[in-house]
């Protein structure tokens, strides 16, 4: 054992000097290749310039065009819209306003004689409702006939067809209640309460929420509301005739009144009207929904932030509404705003509409426009960093934050009508209570 450590001792002092050895001529070897290179580098810089050949450097700059990145649009995405005929509406006005760019569908339906009543024949007050895809195209559309009757028209394989439907219909009473997750129409779908109701709901408090940014998880309502049925099938979905929304800790509830001497609006139950004369919000709150998302929401916002105005974030080519009736009075570009429009309303009240793609078809200065009418569409005109809308909200040429100035009422309920009132909303909150004591029962 002695014997074999001493051999391996000297095996490894043998490998040792072999590896010094071995490092020394590396190095003799490495200096011997380097010297020729040293010796060339001095030549050429001791040489003048022309005979070395020698090239100067620089540094060239040079803008180069780089494509622009198209916005991508999901060809899968649906829009559902309803809205009702106004006084000065035509077929084409009316479809331009709900978003329809589809010319091949207007020229149809302006030509075909079984949609007459659509073309030639709109009544106001009457809903349409229609359903595009993201390109604008026509998919579906429903308009409201009288002696219960619709005009339905489709998009098929072989083209666009039109059918009237007759409905023998019974009218009912509809209780339900929905609790916000991810969107209003997310908690709609999952209660099954109809896509034309949760709409109305938006617009009934339209002035104290708004349902692009406002809404939190947990938030819920209470709703009744009239459905029509054929044969025990929803045809169609009425007035909502009582409604209790639950927003950050806040109750909003919400009374349908009226009779065939006075105009029907929603109030308080203490009467209050809940019609304002403005909007919080002139982005339209509408149904977006895809093949793989039935909650999806459009228009997406993101954050509100005070200056002159807010900023509010959204898709580009979300449709603007005018927050009040008034008058155009600028359309156009103006400085860092873009494509703006000024609209002059009564009582010294001017709003303004900043940083738009385009505005609507054939709006002109000195047009007067009706509250929650289109006027144009979100872009990022001006000096914009992203699509949003800048909104402003002038009394008196005085900024005010649009999302916390008071914003004045309609015409309040007349008073002779009070008894009436206060037994009608007496007889539907009791209803929004039995809905509460439902659910306080559900959950223990």
């Amino acid at each position: 054992m002695r014997q074999t450590n001493i051999n391996s001792k000297r095996y490894i002092l043998t490998q040792n000097k072999l590896f010094a050895v071995s490092k020394v001529k590396l190095h003799w070897l490495f200096f011997a290749l380097l010297l020729p290179i040293v010796v060339l580098i001095t030549t050429l810089s001791a040489a003048p310039d022309t005979e070395a050949g020698y090239v100067p450097v620089q540094t060239v700059v040079s803008d180069i065009s780089l494509p622009l990145v198209a916005q991508q649009t999901d060809p899968h995405e649906i829009y559902w819209q309803t809205d009702q005929v106004r006084s000065r509406d035509t077929l084409g006005t009316l479809l331009e306003r709900m978003g329809v760019r589809d010319e091949n569908a207007k020229k149809f339906l302006m030509l075909s004689p079984d949609s007459r009543e659509i073309n030639t024949k709109l009544i106001p007050g009457r809903t349409l409702d229609v359903k595009t895809n993201a390109n604008g195209q026509l998919l579906y559309l429903e308009y409201e006939l009288p002696e219960n009757e619709i005009l339905v028209a489709g998009l098929t394989s072989t083209g666009y067809k039109v059918v009237k439907q007759k409905l023998i219909v019974e009218r009912e009473e509809v209780l339900k209640s929905a609790t916000i997750r991810n969107s209003l129409f997310g908690a709609t779908d999952d209660a099954g309460i109809p896509d034309r109701v949760a709409l109305k709901l938006a617009e009934i408090f339209s002035s104290q929420i708004d349902f692009n940014q406002d809404l939190r998880p947990g938030d819920h309502f209470n709703v009744v509301y009239e459905a029509f049925y054929n044969a025990g099938e929803l045809m169609k979905t009425g007035d909502i005739l009582a409604v209790e929304f639950v927003n950050k800790g806040n109750k909003y509830q919400a009374i349908h009144f009226g009779n065939e001497n006075s105009r029907y609006a929603y109030y308080t139950p203490e009467g209050k009207s809940l019609h304002k004369s403005f909007l919080r919000s002139p982005l339209e709150f509408t149904r977006v929904s895809s093949s793989f998302s039935l909650g999806r929401r459009h228009p997406i916002l993101h954050k509100v932030r005070a200056h002159k105005g807010v900023d509010l974030a959204a898709r580009s080519g979300t449709r603007i509404k005018a927050s009040g009736d008034g008058k155009v009075a600028f359309r156009g570009r103006k400085g860092g705003y873009g494509n703006v429009i000024i609209l002059k309303h009564k009582n010294g009240i001017k709003t303004v509409y900043g940083h738009l793609s385009r505005f609507a078809k054939g709006l002109r200065v000195g047009q007067k426009v009706e509250q929650g009418e289109i006027i144009g569409y979100v872009g990022m005109s001006g000096l914009a960093t992203g699509p949003h809308l800048h909104y402003e909200f002038l009394l008196n040429g005085v900024h005010r934050d649009p999302m916390k100035v008071e914003l004045p009422t309609s015409v309040p309920l007349d008073k002779k009508y009070t008894a009436e009132f206060n037994a009608k909303a007496a007889e539907y909150m009791a209803k929004i209570d039995l809905i509460n004591n439902h659910i306080m029962t559900a959950s223990k």
